[in-house]
């Protein structure tokens, strides 16, 4: 909030704060839980997708380019640390490397990165 010539003028924050980015990371973590670890990659993706969906459109018209990034980083380890635990003694060498970013956009995981819109000149 900022105040001169008393009005009051609200502003969207362009990028996300570390308050947030945290929230979004505890978030995350909740939903690819070990005890999550029995079930389907697919439903825990169909899980984060509105989390990530809706955090990303809030945040998309700022310069957030790197937090995305981040983010798509995270929420990606989060789903292979998931998917060891779920294999445990039976993972194979090699599969634990199957498990990209492009193997889980593939299984339908929401993307940040490249969802920003840059807003008009006036």
């Amino acid at each position: 909030m900022w105040e001169k010539y008393r009005k009051r003028r609200f502003y969207l924050h362009r990028w996300p704060s570390q308050a947030a980015m945290k929230r979004l990371r505890s978030k995350v973590c909740e939903r690819t839980d070990r005890r999550r670890s029995g079930g389907d990659v697919r439903d825990v993706i169909a899980d984060l997708n509105p989390i990530l969906r809706g955090w990303g459109a809030y945040f998309r018209t700022g310069n957030a380019a790197r937090k995305f990034i981040d983010i798509d980083r995270y929420v990606t380890w989060r789903l292979r640390r998931l998917m060891v635990k779920k294999r445990g003694r039976n993972l194979r060498a090699g599969q634990r490397a199957m498990w990209t970013e492009e193997w889980f956009n593939g299984h339908g995981l929401y993307r940040l990165r490249g969802t920003i819109r840059y807003p008009k000149a006036a």
